[in-house]
């Protein structure tokens, strides 16, 4: 994942710029791992965000849960720069740490735990034990969310998808500039079927896993850690 943080570094400074022009689903897409969380909106929980960047959905999710405490993690130290500054009126309530969620012991316990755009970039095999890893630092009762890229169960529906993402992309008029930093951290995407993902939460323990939205590529999907 180092490679990976290096990219994104290059990119810190125009990532949220471009988000609503390369995610054509943004508001949904992000709106939903907000509504999913089934809390209260004054309690006071603990939320993990896996591969935080600039901060982009861990704030979201501290505007719905005022007296939410947030731990940010995430390889590139210039994306967390702009989630410090995005924190900058609250930064009491925010922990951020430099590292790699997918080799070290995650922190915890939580009672939510989000993603938005990163878990892609692991291999299958990360994938799976990183699904262990979340279960392990939740609650019983907790709730794991990861709107992410999927992958296409057929190669012509790749292609759809793919074909869709760049007609959608130029409709809503991204620069040259911006598409092709899209494209350079593509390079690093190693994309998982729905349906494996879905079934990688099971095996790790997860119950009432589901999709709870999809946009061609763009899915949130997740589980529940059980009570018992």
């Amino acid at each position: 994942m180092v490679s990976v943080g290096r990219v994104f570094d290059s990119s810190a400074s125009i990532y949220d710029r471009s988000r609503r022009q390369l995610v054509p689903c943004f508001d949904d897409f992000y709106a939903t791992v907000v509504d999913v969380l089934p809390f209260d909106a004054a309690a006071p929980l603990r939320v993990l965000d896996l591969g935080a960047g600039t901060g982009l959905l861990a704030f979201l999710v501290a505007e719905r849960f005022p007296a939410a405490t947030m731990t940010l993690i995430d390889l590139s130290e210039g994306m967390l720069a702009h989630a410090r500054g995005r924190f900058s009126s609250c930064a009491a309530r925010v922990e951020v740490i430099v590292g790699d969620y997918s080799t070290r012991t995650l922190p915890g316990p939580f009672d939510g735990v989000v993603s938005a755009l990163s878990i892609h970039h692991l291999s299958d095999a990360q994938k799976a034990v990183l699904f262990h890893s979340v279960f392990a630092c939740l609650v019983p009762g907790g709730i794991f969310v990861n709107a992410d890229q999927v992958l296409g169960p057929t190669p012509q529906l790749e292609a759809t998808y793919q074909a869709a993402w760049l007609r959608q992309v130029h409709a809503r008029g991204v620069s040259a500039v911006d598409l092709a930093a899209a494209r350079e951290r593509m390079r690093e995407d190693r994309t998982a079927t729905l349906s494996a993902q879905l079934a990688w939460l099971r095996a790790a323990g997860f119950d009432e896993v589901d999709c709870f939205y999809k946009h061609y590529r763009f899915a949130v999907f997740g589980g529940r850690k059980p009570l018992a």
